[in-house]
């Protein structure tokens, strides 16, 4: 390492070398004590903050133990958001000290404008502002770690590319990389692509939008919530670009702070009807119990809505719950596409977002407002090692949803550049390709009618239609599907290879009648919607006459009628029934007179015989208790037969089985065998002695306590004051002792041994276990023997008691 010409410290480093050290790292500094002698060099004086990046020249390259990391990984910044930035060692590896920074592209370094965005200290412990260069972040102590984390806030819009660079300590050794796992480059993120030019397509267009639900065990563990899991009510808008349902790094509204923590869509309808004519259509679909579904068009939750060319992007949004504010959805999104027509489809992953009204970071954490509020902003994998999307590595959270919007039809007359061809026509009008049936087993119908002539005689888009009638619905509580069904065609001999085809639009509503009594004409039009591409003229009509009658009768006592309404359903659910319809008076008679015509129409219906319909069923019962009465059991609910068993055999499964939880079983006590028992605590005469054992599994749920975890019992090993000679020897020996004991009258004279002095009882030694029962000894030793006694009947005396026996 090259710096230049100047005294050398008495470590063998040169002073400005280690003064860059203590720019560096506190604890690259810590290994140095040294005085700066004056540099005979003149010129500028640079500032610390300069220094480091200078110093970038003596890093130590292909080093790839040491990495700085920004939270999600992302190739640009959003100004003024905040990321959490990371910088981590690879096991074994470690690091003492550290440097952060982050300055704008092409700066030096010398100067405030150069440094961008602003850095946050999350754990003043580990990480401080450097005190001669405060953009800069560095270690508070220096240690032995393996990461540290801050927090760092992106510039303003405008600041172009940034750089994060971090410099480690590790002993002497000092790492830079311009480059490598150490530098990080982002740039501003392109907003140029945002709604902020007026739509150019014409007409309107209608869409359909289906939601799946794709968050789950299976697929997200951690904490998965079992009993509760589910989406909430959809809801949301098409709208123009001046009113906003929600945006990342806006603030959530009272509608949206209502959808976010309490599921509940009311709010935020209120809110979306009374931006008047800034929405063209509310969106609405039911909630999801429980969250997962599959991935069919059955389950899935949908609903339709228009756009036109002032109203033509699409927002919604859904809560995950149980969740503290936790959304997904789209905001914002165009329909409307750079060559003036209407996006075919959309399909996108969803992750969930924080509304920034609650600061829970678990599924299932207590109400913890956020304040002041929070902005909006995505779920990362590095919020909070208890969230369950955490990961320590940082990586990309796995999406919990789908949403699906397709283009279902268009209308009016379109200005979009590029030219339809026959399969773009016919796919407006394909309302739902039915590739299987989905009729529930439940809904009996009769067999589909021919289909209908197509509503169209040329090339334009038309439809054609068949029916079928209902003739029995066996469960109430499963509604049955349509009785019509559409299907898209046109004209005979239309192809895209005619180079003369014409292309017209939909004819408009008929005009009403021309006379008000009586036989008169009617009339409708369209329009030319492309001419043929060979220049010829168009030949075909663009408007069409037929007679209409409104009142036969044109007389003073005539009235007008509307037209009949459909008919009801049939009164029977099987065989012969009546099926009736109605129609209302317009007008009454201009003389007074009652109204002569029919207003109410009945005629006979016939449904399948009735010894054709299988079985009727009842409603299913409520589900029974659970099995058990804690823990995982079964239970169960059935459905009784209703039709007699001569009409068929039925199928239908009668009974169903499905799981349940209850709370967890209580767990009784669990103790260990019995220990062996311990000495007498007396070396003669009467004693005890003790057993313990401990506890292996405390009581839970309610389980039996725990049982006595010590005993005790009696001992006597043998008897005391044992000697040789009669009886009046012995008692002549006692009287001496007795007399002896009066004339010492000292407490350690307590000795119940002949021909022995004792001291007094030693302290308790400490218990040998703190918890679950242990003992505790005393000693009591002989402090002078007579030559006369007997050695057997002069010893040191111990004794031993229980202690600590309350359970673990």
């Amino acid at each position: 390492l090259r710096v230049g010409p100047g005294p050398i410290t008495s470590t063998g480093l040169h002073p400005r070398f280690v003064l860059l050290l203590c720019f560096i790292s506190t604890a690259a500094c810590n290994t140095f004590a040294f005085t700066e002698e004056p540099s005979d060099r003149g010129g500028r004086a640079d500032g610390y903050c300069s220094r480091v990046l200078r110093a970038q020249s003596n890093r130590k390259e292909g080093n790839s133990e040491f990495r700085l990391r920004v939270e999600g990984d992302p190739e640009s910044y959003h100004p003024g958001s905040t990321y959490r930035v990371t910088v981590t060692a690879a096991s074994p590896s470690y690091f003492r000290g550290f440097t952060l920074i982050a300055m704008k592209d092409g700066a030096e370094g010398d100067k405030d404008e150069d440094y961008a965005g602003n850095f946050q200290i999350i754990d003043e412990e580990e990480t401080q502002f450097m005190t001669n260069c405060p953009p800069a972040v560095t270690e508070s102590t220096p240690r032995r770690r393996t990461s540290i984390q801050v927090f760092w806030t992106a510039p303003p819009s405008g600041s172009g590319c940034v750089f994060l660079k971090a410099s480690i300590v590790q002993k002497r050794i000092i790492y830079f990389q311009d480059e490598g796992l150490l530098t990080k480059k982002l740039c501003e993120k392109d907003t140029t692509d945002k709604p902020l030019l007026d739509c150019c397509a014409c007409g309107t267009a209608k869409y359909r939008v289906t939601f799946y639900g794709n968050w789950s065990e299976k697929i997200h563990p951690k904490d998965y919530p079992r009993r509760a899991n589910h989406w909430s009510a959809i809801i949301g808008a098409s709208h123009s670009k001046n009113y906003v349902l929600w945006e990342y790094g806006g603030f959530a509204s009272e509608g949206v702070k209502q959808v976010a923590e309490l599921g509940s869509p009311v709010k935020m309808e209120e809110e979306i009807r009374q931006k008047g004519d800034e929405v063209l259509t509310v969106i609405k679909m039911k909630a999801q119990w429980p969250a997962w579904q599959p991935l069919n068009v059955r389950a899935a939750p949908s609903a339709e809505f228009s756009v036109d060319r002032t109203r033509h992007l699409m927002s919604f949004l859904t809560m995950l719950g149980p969740s503290p504010d936790w959304n997904v959805g789209l905001s914002a999104e165009d329909l409307c596409t750079k060559e003036c027509g209407w996006v075919q489809k959309v399909v996108q992953d969803l992750i969930p977002w924080d509304a920034g009204t609650d600061s829970g970071v678990s599924y299932e954490s207590p109400n913890k407002p956020s304040v002041p509020q929070e902005k909006i902003r995505p779920l990362t994998s590095l919020d909070h090692p208890q969230s369950p999307f955490y990961d320590p590595e940082g990586g990309a959270i796995t999406p919990v949803a789908r949403v699906m919007v397709e283009r279902i039809a268009r209308k009016g007359e379109q200005c979009n550049i590029v030219p339809d061809n026959v399969d773009d026509i016919v796919a407006d009008i394909a309302q739902e390709e039915k590739e299987e049936d989905d009729t529930p087993e439940t809904c009996i119908y009769s067999n589909w009618s021919p289909w209908s002539a197509c509503s169209s005689a040329t090339c334009e888009k038309g439809k054609r239609m068949r029916q079928r009638m209902l003739k029995a619905q066996l469960d109430l509580s499963v509604p049955c599907p349509h009785t019509q069904d559409f299907e898209p065609c046109m004209g005979p001999g239309c192809s895209d290879e005619d180079a003369s085809t014409c292309m017209m639009s939909e004819w408009i509503t008929w005009a009403p009648c021309s006379v008000s009594c009586g036989a008169g004409t009617r009339s409708r039009e369209r329009y030319v919607k492309q001419f043929p591409d060979d220049g010829s003229i168009c030949t075909l009509p663009t408007e069409e006459t037929e007679n209409c009658v409104v009142n036969e009768e044109c007389s003073p006592s005539s009235c007008l009628v509307t037209e009949w309404g459909e008919w009801d359903v049939c009164s029977a659910t099987c065989g012969l029934g009546m099926k009736r319809r109605e129609r209302m008076v317009k007008m009454p008679p201009a003389d007074g007179s009652i109204c002569g015509a029919e207003v109410l129409e009945v005629e006979k219906c016939m449904m399948p015989e009735c010894h054709t319909i299988p079985c009727l069923l009842t409603p299913w019962s409520d589900w029974s208790d659970c099995s058990v009465t804690c823990g995982k059991g079964l239970r169960t609910r059935q459905r009784m037969l209703k039709s007699p068993v001569e009409l068929g055999e039925c199928t239908e499964e009668l009974e169903q089985v499905e799981k349940c939880m209850l709370p967890e079983c209580p767990i009784d006590c669990v103790m260990t065998e019995w220990s062996e028992w311990s000495e007498c605590n007396k070396s003669c005469g009467k004693g005890h002695t003790i057993r313990t054992r401990m506890v292996m599994l405390e009581p839970q749920f309610g389980g039996d306590p725990c049982p006595e975890a010590i005993q005790r019992k009696k001992c006597k090993i043998r008897k005391c004051n044992r000697g040789q000679g009669n009886s009046d020897e012995k008692k002549r020996r006692k009287e001496q002792r007795e007399k002896r004991r009066s004339k010492q009258g000292r407490a350690e004279g307590n000795s119940e041994h002949p021909g022995c002095r004792m001291r007094p009882w030693s302290s308790w030694t400490e218990c040998t276990k703190i918890c679950g029962g242990g003992i505790q000894e005393r000693l009591m030793t002989v402090k002078q023997k007579i030559k006369t006694a007997q050695l057997s009947s002069c010893k040191d005396r111990k004794e031993i008691r229980a202690c600590n026996v309350h359970p673990c």
